[in-house]
């Protein structure tokens, strides 16, 4: 494997760890999909934990302005599915601190836990296992810039965008591999439900 892993190393790694499969499945919010994906399968792994990690912070560390910022730097998770990812690129960059957002009522990003305080100014990355619509994502950026600090960059292991993601204007995107999930409306649209194909309901 390259310094860099490859799309083919990453999708090999989720999918020899089971995080990436082929079916027919059935995500919470009633989307049909022909495939399954959860990198926190993947994470269980030290080495490929590390794989993944390590790759997404040379990414990050080739950028001059998140390089010359990494002892002051924080990695943001929005949710826990991101927070091996964020403690991985947090010591494969050797950055400041790792922190993460408690959800709202709509859930959504909306506060930080008691004593966690943003500083004025300070960098962040936000960083995800998988950004699909970004909107948890653009929650957290919103309430990082509200607080004072500076974000930098957004990153993640899979980018697998949602028709209408979030485009996160004005910042750098990385990630390691790029998918397309083939997601339908409904069943009424899903061609695996006219073929057949038995259903599994997966919960995220």
């Amino acid at each position: 494997m390259q310094l860099l892993p490859s799309q083919e190393d990453v999708t090999g790694i989720l999918s020899r760890t089971g995080a990436l499969r082929e079916g027919h499945f059935e995500y919470p919010n009633g989307l049909h999909s022909t495939q399954y994906l959860q990198v926190p399968l993947a994470m269980r792994y030290y080495q490929h934990a590390k794989t993944l990690s390590v790759g997404l912070s040379r990414l990050l560390r080739a950028n001059t302005e998140i390089r010359a910022s990494i002892p002051d730097l924080a990695i943001v998770s929005p949710a826990p599915g991101g927070l091996p990812v964020a403690f991985g690129v947090c010591e494969a960059l050797r950055a400041k601190q790792v922190y993460w957002a408690e959800d709202g009522p709509d859930g959504r990003p909306a506060h930080f836990r008691q004593f966690i305080v943003p500083d004025k100014g300070e960098p962040v990355v936000l960083v995800d296992d998988i950004i699909r619509s970004g909107r948890r994502l653009a929650a957290l950026r919103k309430l990082l810039e509200d607080a004072g600090a500076q974000v930098v960059a957004v990153a993640a292991i899979v980018y697998e965008p949602y028709p209408n993601v979030e485009k996160f204007e004005g910042l750098p995107l990385y990630y390691l591999a790029r998918m397309e999930a083939g997601y339908d409306a409904d069943a009424a649209s899903c061609e695996a439900c006219r073929k057949g194909i038995p259903l599994q309901k997966v919960w995220l």
